[in-house]
């Protein structure tokens, strides 16, 4: 009998070719596509959503966001991904479905993401120039602050976007979660919007 070995690869594995793209010069946009992350999504159970908020506070040390915002904790980032419900985007394993059971098992239903979406980081001069071709959402600065997040749509695709701390250079971070399946697809969308600026494409496997 055959044997076959699977090796875990990255959806943009094929589209991802790191370096300089689009138009010559000082790049306007850094997209980078962070990988080997834990995405687990905790969704209250009906009539289980105070519980759930005092499971997180307990478990994190923070209250899980109740409207569209991230709340960033010393080894995780809440994400409000709707009604009663967030993500928590970790790395090493210490917030996964097992890690997190114990606390939330009798108020929520967890269910892991970490294979099933794409987190995509845009960052630069142009970046909120190169989203805004993509989304209704208003991303100026007075709106869409550090901490803000949205469940919203860029080109047909459904997308969670939330804004991180600034880079040490003062330029906004934009962070934007995608299904693996669309991932691809909104990859060579972004490339496009952000040809005119000029882009510097990378990978990580650090969370930013």
């Amino acid at each position: 009998m055959a044997e076959f070995s699977w090796d875990i690869r990255s959806p943009l594995d094929r589209a991802l070719v790191s370096g300089a793209y689009g138009a010559r010069g000082d790049a306007g946009v850094l997209l980078t596509e962070i990988r080997n992350f834990d995405l687990v999504q905790v969704m209250a159970r009906r009539g289980k959503a105070a519980d759930m908020a005092k499971a997180a506070k307990g478990r994190f040390g923070v209250a899980a966001p109740e409207t569209p915002k991230a709340v960033t904790t010393a080894d995780a980032t809440l994400i409000w991904s709707g009604p009663d419900q967030f993500f928590v985007l970790s790395q090493g394993g210490k917030h996964g479905t097992g890690a997190l059971a114990p606390a939330f098992a009798a108020s929520t239903s967890l269910s892991d993401q970490s294979h099933a979406r794409v987190l995509i980081s845009a960052s630069g001069a142009k970046a909120r120039a190169m989203l805004a071709k993509l989304s209704s959402i208003d991303l100026h600065p007075d709106t869409f602050a550090v901490g803000t997040a949205a469940a919203t749509s860029m080109d047909h695709t459904s997308v969670t976007i939330w804004r991180g701390n600034d880079r040490a250079d003062g330029q906004a971070v934009f962070n934007v979660l995608v299904f693996a399946t669309f991932a691809e697809s909104l990859w060579h969308t972004m490339l496009d919007s952000a040809v005119e600026y000029g882009v510097n494409i990378g990978h990580s496997e650090e969370l930013t």
